[in-house]
């Protein structure tokens, strides 16, 4: 039960997901909107500047109809006429077709926004499958499309029929008008038309839209062993992170062995813990711990200090205090000065007996731990 829950597609798509989906061009569409907004804004433009267009147009017919017996026979006149029409008419109708261009690459915005994917022209084999492309006819998906289709003609199919029947004596009537009044009123009657076949498409996009983005977010969803699997690949396989965390423990440890020969002095439990501690009055504010460790690597720390002659000292309070209280790298607490510079103390006259002769020094005993820094004995 577990199992099949778990091949469920009842997650919402992560953000890795949608990226890939958009990479591959899969985006949500909604072609009633778009249609839509081209009409409508077509519509709108025809319905304000219409009566102007068509004026102009008649015009421009007017005087082609009348030119003068000269023009008639001259060839070029006919080329200039020709042209200055031209030209007229792309400067009448290049706002109108501009604006609906504009509208065109603007629509998509609305639902999934501009999107380029060279994936998406790909040649692929299995689209030239007859199976596969024999199951795609019968989906659920082609079922959905063929529905909206018929919808949609019925929906329109049905506005039409009202608008012929209602507007059917205006159009009957237009024979008995003259031509330009006949004309003008013409394309009145076209562009109500087309304003109620705009609202018949808005209720269909009204649902298409919403619809579409639904059913490419279902399309999306994830299995919760989908998501378990991004996240295992995002953020690296367990066993592969814990090697590398091996590999920079190894790594640190190595680095930090290679700074105990360097170290001025090494504190130990004597046997549980050590700490290899170095001050360097010019370049450091305060003494600082440059390596240590617990058990087998406290010994390792205590072999290494044996063999570069940096002198042991069992202060087992102290070392604990070092050992819990500053990581490696770091400057010892105020709280520890004190106790810490009677080492260095210690040290340093140890190192002048050794290298110039004379008594050499006892080790400090009762150093001050201060009881915020005191541990459990171990």
């Amino acid at each position: 039960m577990a199992e099949d829950s778990d091949q469920e597609r009842t997650e919402e798509p992560s953000a890795k997901r949608l990226s890939e989906a958009r990479e591959k061009g899969q985006i949500p569409r909604s072609r009633e909107l778009n249609t839509l907004a081209m009409l409508l804004s077509g519509s709108v433009a025809m319905f304000m500047f219409g009566s102007y267009i068509v004026q102009t147009l008649w015009k421009l017919m007017e005087g082609d109809f009348r030119l003068s017996r000269h023009d008639l026979l001259n060839p070029s006149a006919i080329g200039e006429h020709l042209l200055r029409d031209f030209w007229a008419t792309g400067k009448l109708l290049g706002p109108f077709l501009a604006l609906t261009v504009l509208v065109a690459l603007a629509a998509p915005l609305s639902l999934g926004g501009w999107n380029f994917s060279s994936e998406a022209f790909e040649p692929k084999l299995e689209k030239l499958d007859p199976l596969k492309g024999l199951a795609r006819m019968v989906s659920p998906q082609a079922l959905i499309e063929l529905v909206k289709a018929l919808l949609k003609f019925l929906l329109i199919g049905g506005v039409t029929a009202l608008l012929f029947r209602h507007y059917f004596y205006d159009f009957l009537h237009l024979s008995r008008q003259g031509l330009e009044p006949a004309t003008a009123r013409a394309v009145e009657l076209i562009m109500w038309c087309l304003l109620f076949l705009c609202g018949s498409l808005a209720l269909i996009a009204a649902i298409d839209a919403p619809f579409q983005w639904w059913n490419w977010k279902r399309q999306l969803r994830m299995t919760k062993q989908e998501i378990r699997d991004e996240a295992r690949d995002l953020e690296g396989k367990p066993e592969v992170k814990s090697r590398i965390r091996s590999l920079q423990m190894e790594y640190a440890r190595r680095r930090m062995m290679e700074e105990v020969p360097k170290a001025d002095v090494v504190v130990t439990n004597p046997t549980h813990y050590a700490v290899a501690l170095k001050y360097d009055q010019g370049r450091m504010g305060a003494p600082r711990v440059v390596a240590k460790g617990a058990d087998l690597i406290a010994a390792q720390i205590r072999n290494l200090a044996v063999g570069a002659g940096v002198p042991l000292l069992a202060a087992p309070p102290l070392a604990r205090a070092l050992y819990f209280s500053t990581d490696v790298e770091k400057e010892i607490p105020a709280g520890l000065y004190l106790a810490v510079a009677q080492v260095l103390a210690y040290v340093y006259q140890l190192k002048a007996a050794r290298q110039y002769g004379g008594d050499i020094p006892v080790p400090p005993e009762d150093l001050e731990v201060p009881d915020e820094f005191l541990r459990e004995t171990r």
